[in-house]
């Protein structure tokens, strides 16, 4: 018989990768990690691996993560590891997928084929693709694996707000709209947004009637919640009843969430991709379905590698 499959983690992610690797039915190891004084790290895995392991490593404050998953998964291929997956339910560095002016570094390109040439596959959830149509093109591993917390997302609100008005604080946003309001049939719209820096935007609501309406602001993720924050003022001044936000990914940088309370948000959640307290919904289910229904397990050599009811809190 096969030896189970294993699932390494982190020490800051021991309770995520416990719910994950119950799910999937794999065998879960910690990553010993060490920082020197000099801010350099030393990395310890178990003294022997099955040939198909995952490695959770969700992808937020990602540069140092960076360097750990260069450590952990070679690594892992000399403790006998065939086939590497990488479960990093935020990817960072999507952003950026052109040169926006002359001399920029294109991050999604760099990052993705530095995560392909150690990884035979990734597991992600709603990765922020703007002007890539699909995750391979950015991350070219051997198999590439999109999951979304919109539908998770959608039966909260309608369990909490049901009836509700879904609106997108922007264009990017409307991918995920449309996947929550088709879910349950809810109303939905999408601002325009014009940006003028990091922390300066202008929003315009859709054309759909708002007054007296219970609204959820519902997107991919909430960095500084500036945009978010101007389209609840907004809905609020338009006669909304309530506006609520809804994220897959909780970044919340900075004073974040003061500014959204500030704006008149009412309830915040987000899901379990990015441990925040305002996880609401776990992924580990949707993650371990979609490695149990990994199509490319088979034994693949080192040289030809590639370079839903949510749980409640």
């Amino acid at each position: 018989m096969d030896a189970p499959a294993t699932l390494l983690y982190f020490d800051d992610e021991h309770d995520a990768a416990l719910r994950l690797a119950d799910a999937a039915g794999f065998t879960p190891a910690q990553v010993e990690r060490h920082r020197f004084p000099d801010g350099e790290l030393k990395l310890r895995l178990p003294d022997a691996l099955p040939e198909r392991v995952a490695l959770l490593r969700t992808l937020d404050h990602p540069n140092e993560k960076l360097v750990e998953l260069l450590l952990a998964a070679r690594t892992a291929r000399d403790l006998g590891a065939r086939h590497l997956t990488l479960v990093a339910p935020y990817l960072a560095y999507m952003r950026q997928d052109i040169a926006f002016t002359p001399g920029e570094a294109v991050s999604q390109r760099i990052v993705g084929r530095f995560l392909a040439d150690l990884f035979d596959a990734l597991v992600t959830v709603d990765p922020h693709l703007h002007r890539v149509a699909t995750l391979q093109e950015a991350a070219p591993v051997q198999e590439a694996i999109v999951l979304s917390g919109a539908p998770l997302l959608a039966d909260l609100i309608a369990e909490r707000r049901p009836g509700a008005l879904l609106v997108g604080p922007d264009a990017e946003s409307a991918q995920w709209i449309a996947q929550a309001a088709a879910r349950h049939g809810f109303d939905d719209g999408v601002c325009t947004k014009v940006r003028h820096g990091d922390h300066a935007v202008d929003i315009e609501l859709p054309p759909v009637a708002v007054a007296g309406r219970a609204v959820v602001l519902l997107d991919d993720v909430a960095s500084t919640g500036r945009t978010v924050a101007r389209a609840a003022a907004l809905l609020l001044a338009a006669g909304a009843a309530s506006v609520d936000v809804a994220v897959t990914h909780a970044l919340f940088a900075g004073d974040a969430l003061q500014v959204l309370r500030e704006a008149g948000v009412g309830e915040i959640w987000s899901t379990d991709c990015i441990a925040h307290p305002t996880n609401a919904v776990s992924v580990a289910p949707l993650i371990a379905q979609a490695l149990r229904d990994m199509t490319c397990i088979k034994e693949t050599p080192v040289s030809t590698r590639a370079s839903g009811r949510p749980l409640l809190y």
